[in-house]
């Protein structure tokens, strides 16, 4: 049991553990697929040190157009992340439960200093809303709600839902883009020092449409 306000953990890291990846990932994907207007695949990758792919595929759900000239596609971005994040040799015998039992766990885990704002929903779910990015001509603030479900090894963090704030053109933009994503975080503690294995999963897909050359 952890008293409270004693923490035998160090504060948030620098490094973020799940939304700056995962957010970093739902916003490359999303912009990759409005400025897509072709029918193959266009593979991207962005920071290869850390081997994050992501694999765009548009298709055309409309190849005659409406009246107004238009036609459809719809992107399919996946992407995924493994990393092992070496921890502190905390004093005493710390357990995955107690770090993620007490709020600076929490925090820690979902590096809410990165975020714009940060509210508990219940006690296991959170809505999570990152520093707004310029996208195109308009300030978009991408919004997160996350569940974080306790297993034996660690824990898997869960999108419930992603959706973008902003002008009302850009909240016209949500019902065209869905995205799942789950993290398995797994605690290991070996006789050297302990570390958290995470590995992000993230599938996406968006609308776009095109005017019909």
């Amino acid at each position: 049991m952890i008293a409270q306000g004693v923490l035998p953990f160090p504060p948030p890291p620098s490094t973020p553990l799940l939304p700056s990846s995962t957010t970093t990932l739902v916003r490359d994907c999303a912009y990759a697929a409005l400025h897509s207007n072709i029918s193959r695949t266009d593979r991207m990758n962005w920071d290869s040190s850390r081997r994050r792919r992501c694999e765009a595929v548009t298709k055309a759900e409309n190849p005659g157009g409406d009246e107004l000239g238009t036609s459809t596609r719809t992107a399919y971005l996946s992407a995924r992340r493994k990393e092992r994040i070496k921890l502190p040799d905390f004093e005493g015998p710390i357990t995955f439960s107690d770090f993620l039992n007490h709020p600076s766990g929490v925090e820690a885990l979902l590096n809410t200093r990165a975020l714009h704002s940060f509210q508990p929903l219940d006690s296991h779910t959170y809505r999570c809303t990152l520093q707004k990015i310029q996208f195109l001509k308009f300030e978009v603030a991408p919004v997160l709600d996350l569940r974080v479900t306790p297993t034996r090894e660690g824990c898997t963090v869960e999108m419930l839902d992603c959706r973008f704030e902003g002008s009302e053109t850009v909240q016209q933009q949500n019902h065209a883009f869905s995205a799942f994503m789950r993290n398995h975080i797994t605690w290991e503690r070996n006789d050297s020092e302990p570390c958290l294995d995470v590995d992000v999963h993230l599938k996406v897909s968006l609308e776009a449409y095109a005017g019909s050359s």
